[in-house]
């Protein structure tokens, strides 16, 4: 079994000790990701919908960088510090997935980094010809 390091310049940095995402052979584990804008670093400007964008977009900018994109994911965790946004994510999240949707947890948490409202990570299985054509 040999691990690859996932890297784009395309999401946010890992800002402590992770790695955006992880593969092992054909599974892609990407790291939490909240709704900083990978040019500055910072949080997105905006309300809850803006930040939840956000993340998505950071996702699939990784999920691209592994050879993959969105569909590709088969788990899909949500944080919220608002159980109330829940109808909200379905909303956004119905722009960036189709069907047949991965599985899914949403779970709400006291705090997340940053003081942001939204964190997110995944899993992704993808075909060995996808990741092989990554430059």
């Amino acid at each position: 079994m040999s691990k690859e390091i996932i890297y784009t310049t395309h999401a946010p940095q890992a800002i402590g000790t992770y790695s955006q995402a992880i593969r092992v052979e054909n599974t892609v584990y990407l790291s939490g990701q909240i709704p900083l804008v990978p040019q500055t670093m910072a949080v997105i400007d905006g309300d809850i919908g803006a930040q939840i964008d956000q993340v998505f977009k950071n996702l699939q900018a990784i999920a691209k960088a592994a050879g993959g994109d969105l569909a590709d994911i088969v788990k899909l965790n949500i944080y919220l510090t608002d159980l109330g946004h829940f109808p909200l994510v379905n909303e956004i999240m119905g722009r960036y997935f189709s069907e047949p949707y991965p599985a899914r947890a949403a779970i709400g948490v006291s705090a997340l980094p940053k003081d942001v409202g939204v964190e997110m990570d995944a899993v992704m299985h993808i075909t060995p010809q996808a990741y092989q054509s990554v430059p």
